[in-house]
């Protein structure tokens, strides 16, 4: 990349680097009176408040409920007559007529407690000031330390509601039947061993490994912190593989150590598609508790990253303080349409698994926002601005910045059982309006997905743009006016000009964008687009195509992508990305990333697998290839849909 600062993602998201702060250190003699002046002011601070909460303590009796209706429509195992509310719908209001007399026995108790709680405090702040500095610090300490563990305990002991497990099938063995296609399945789980056992000697507990240093590797997606990224985002792949020794140590590592109240600022995207769909997951396949809990604690930390304007959630939060901000690049200050557009899926299963409507209504939210917007051309751009609630720069993509915003449309409705005929919709007039500006063929034949730019349309397609193929492949059933067939022709067109990208390189990989002007076609032409970092889009699409039309080509051009990630990215310590797919000697980058063993080598061994293992009637892949149940809700169906009482 020519500018060091911005690193492509896996969702393929583009991220920038904070840069720190810096401190110097005070003069030693005014330390003592300096402490003892600050806890002086804290403590005022403390007594004027509790006199002045007096008189702004709120009249209960004016408090009613906000009854968001979601209840009977999403969480079966809510009962609605709680709370307040009847069968009919009506709230119960609580008695009213406190007589007078009663209100002035309240008041004079109240400020009697105020006067006391003020003399306690003035008596702390004397015993306080009486002692060292050293004393003050160690009781400091201790209070600090005392408060994060009730909140750890707090939360380990928030009990969520039982809920029924979605009926889950499939989730091991698909032996593929021929001992030639089990043989690269072999392969491919050999592969998984490989990069697992190099993360678990030489990257243990960090996000991410350097395979050639041999260390722990991090990126500012995940704010720095020791997160275990590629722990969690493994797990699934392990448990499907049947790693299950290698699945129990990510499990005891993240029942010890996994730790949600750092002081890091992390991506909301990345951390939503990889470690909440990636723990959820791992609850589904494997029925352990611990899984569940970790993700909803995570989802309570992400929630303050919608306190904006128009709901539309920053790019960036805090897991501490909760402030969220978003990428200096994007469009003078602008959220990322492929960023809060993919969180539908987890968090539909977050309020299905918690009964905490907040999930299910702020994407819902940001829904029936987009669906108010004018688009140019029926195009989405990819760039909306939090405070306003307008488009940034018209700028409309099928690859980064767009991509999984489109997937999750669909997918919204896979989940649903086919009932959440809004999503459909949407995705249905999106994908015409795509197909009517962004589709092209090229001179040579092959079909590509440009990107809109202002008006003008670029004949360049990126690696992350290939998972399209596999997106309309699925979409095709129920497209409307019979368009199914059109629909899968146009995922096999796109899988063969992305395994072109590849064949048209020295290494059998695909470059991370490339051209279809001047003469050249499926060819990277810039130096800084030239790199593969063991992306899974092309294999994405090639499992899915795969699975609609069992056409042999398909893994014949995955057992090609695989025998080349094998020869020229597998390194001594893991695997590696390398800089230029295009020469015989290519350097490496030195990071193997956590979608690399979530996706690349789940989609392959998916590929040499039998129908009967994940089947697409039951599950649903996120856009890490995360897969999540269908929710078969019974009587209980999706706002947006046509009802089946």
């Amino acid at each position: 990349m020519t500018t060091p600062a911005l690193l492509p993602l896996s969702g393929r998201r583009i991220t920038a680097l904070a840069p720190g702060a810096s401190s110097f250190p005070h003069h030693r003699a005014t330390l003592r009176l300096s402490e003892k002046f600050i806890l002086l002011l804290i403590l005022s601070a403390f007594i004027t408040l509790c006199f002045g909460a007096f008189f702004f303590l709120p009249d209960n009796s004016k408090h009613k409920r906000f009854d968001l209706g979601l209840e009977d429509v999403l969480i079966p195992h809510i009962d609605a007559n709680k709370e307040g509310k009847l069968p009919g719908g009506q709230i119960i209001h609580g008695q009213g007529g406190h007589d007078e007399h009663r209100h002035r026995e309240e008041e004079e108790s109240l400020r009697n407690k105020i006067r006391a709680d003020h003399e306690r405090a003035l008596e702390e702040a004397k015993e306080k000031l009486r002692k060292s500095r050293e004393e003050l610090r160690a009781e400091i300490q201790t209070e600090k330390s005392k408060v994060a563990q009730d909140l750890k305990k707090k939360d380990n002991e928030r009990p969520l509601p039982p809920v029924p497990m979605p009926k889950v099938v499939g989730v091991n063995d698909g032996d593929p039947g021929d001992p030639a296609v089990k043989e690269k399945r072999d392969k491919i789980r050999e592969m998984m061993k490989h990069a697992w056992d190099s993360y678990r000697q030489y990257g243990w507990g960090h996000n991410e490994l350097k395979p050639l240093a041999k260390k722990g590797h991090s990126t500012n997606i995940f704010g720095n912190s020791q997160m275990g990224a590629t722990i969690v985002d493994a797990l699934d792949t392990l448990y499907i593989m049947g790693l299950h020794d290698e699945f129990k140590d990510g499990q005891e590592w993240i029942q010890q150590n996994l730790d949600f109240s750092v002081n890091a600022e992390v991506s909301v995207f990345e951390v939503n598609i990889r470690f909440i769909g990636g723990l959820l997951a791992a609850y589904y396949l494997s029925g352990q508790e611990v899984f569940k809990v970790k993700a909803v604690q995570l989802a309570e930390k992400l929630l303050p990253a919608f306190n904006t304007p128009t709901g539309i959630p920053w790019a960036m939060v805090n897991l501490k303080s909760g402030v969220g901000r978003n990428w200096g690049w994007a469009s003078a200050g602008s959220s990322i349409l492929a960023e809060f557009g993919t969180l539908h899926m987890e968090f539909v299963h977050l309020t299905y698994l918690t009964g905490n409507p907040a999930y299910y209504q702020k994407v819902m939210h940001i829904r029936k926002l987009l669906a108010k917007m004018d688009r140019p051309n029926g195009l989405y751009p990819n760039y909306l601005n939090p405070r306003t609630g307008r488009w940034g720069q018209h700028h409309t993509s099928v690859g980064g910045l767009g991509d999984s915003f489109y997937e999750y449309l669909l997918k919204a409705w896979l989940m649903s059982d086919k009932t959440d005929a809004e999503a459909r919709r949407t995705y249905d007039e999106a994908i015409e309006a795509i197909e009517r500006h962004l589709i092209r063929k090229s001179s040579g034949g092959l079909t590509f997905i440009g990107e809109w730019k202002n008006g003008h349309l670029e004949r360049k397609m990126g690696h992350l743009t290939c998972f399209a193929g596999g997106m309309f492949a699925l979409g095709a059933d129920g497209s409307p006016d019979d368009k199914a067939g059109h629909y899968l022709q146009l995922g096999a067109e796109i899988a063969h000009t992305c395994h072109e990208s590849y064949d048209r390189t020295v290494l059998k990989l695909g470059p991370e964008a490339f051209k279809f002007d001047s003469g050249l076609e499926a060819v990277a032409v810039r130096q800084n687009e030239k790199y593969y970092i063991l992306r899974p889009e092309v294999i994405e699409t090639y499992w899915y195509m795969w699975r609609f039309t069992h056409d042999p080509k398909y893994r014949e051009w995955g057992w090609e992508a695989a025998q080349a990630i094998d020869k020229y990215c597998r390194v001594s310590g893991g695997f590696s990305g390398v800089k230029d797919v295009y020469s015989s000697n290519p350097t490496y980058d030195d990071v193997q990333q956590s979608f690399f063993l979530a996706e690349t080598l789940k989609y392959l061994y998916l590929l040499f697998s039998g129908d009967d293992l994940l089947p697409l009637e039951s599950w649903v892949f996120n856009t890490e290839a995360h897969p999540l149940p269908v929710l078969h809700l019974g009587n209980f169906t999706l706002p947006g849909s046509p009802a089946k009482r």
